[in-house]
């Protein structure tokens, strides 16, 4: 297995049908439309240019992708970063998601972030499970803050320091 760089072009596709059943089938994407190829190409275009969009491939076949994105847009927040990782479930339970975070969470504390968020729609165990055994810690719960498939769901946030290379002022 090889941890690359996402290419717009070449990964758009899988990583939206990877990406689409999470959509469709579950509350762990709060989205309720899955993009298609193009949306996700330039997603990973446009996010690409501050954080960074990892995949995972085997033998041709991408196996799931971790990213980075902004956690929000006041400058203050800068040096935060919320992250998510998205593996096949043909290749769940194989360590592929563990590195891709570690790869994504390497390359952001190189890039100078100094916080990692995520986001995780409860109850999902898997995903929990993940991030704690990644160093995360759980900072907080929303109760009943996402509306999904008829129900009400609670997101707990999870939060790991990167380290304060570069730009720590204390």
């Amino acid at each position: 297995m090889v941890i690359r760089d996402a290419d717009p072009t070449l990964d758009a596709e899988a990583i939206a049908n990877i990406y689409a059943p999470f959509v469709t089938d579950t509350v762990i994407s709060f989205e309720d439309v899955a993009p298609a190829a193009p949306e996700m190409a330039a997603r990973i275009k446009r996010l690409t240019e501050t954080h960074a969009w990892l995949v995972a491939e085997d033998d041709g076949e991408i196996l799931g992708y971790a990213y980075a994105c902004p956690h929000r847009e006041r400058a203050a927040y800068q040096w935060a970063t919320e992250v998510t990782v998205y593996v096949d479930p043909r290749h769940q339970r194989r360590g592929v998601g563990r590195r891709l975070y570690e790869a994504l969470l390497a390359r952001l504390a190189d890039q100078g972030y100094r916080i990692a968020l995520a986001v995780i729609a409860l109850p999902n165990d898997g995903s929990v499970g993940l991030h704690e055994a990644c160093g995360f810690e759980l900072v907080g719960v929303l109760r009943g803050i996402g509306f999904k498939h008829g129900k009400w769901w609670d997101v707990g946030w999870w939060q790991l320091d990167l380290g304060a290379k570069n730009h720590r002022s204390d």
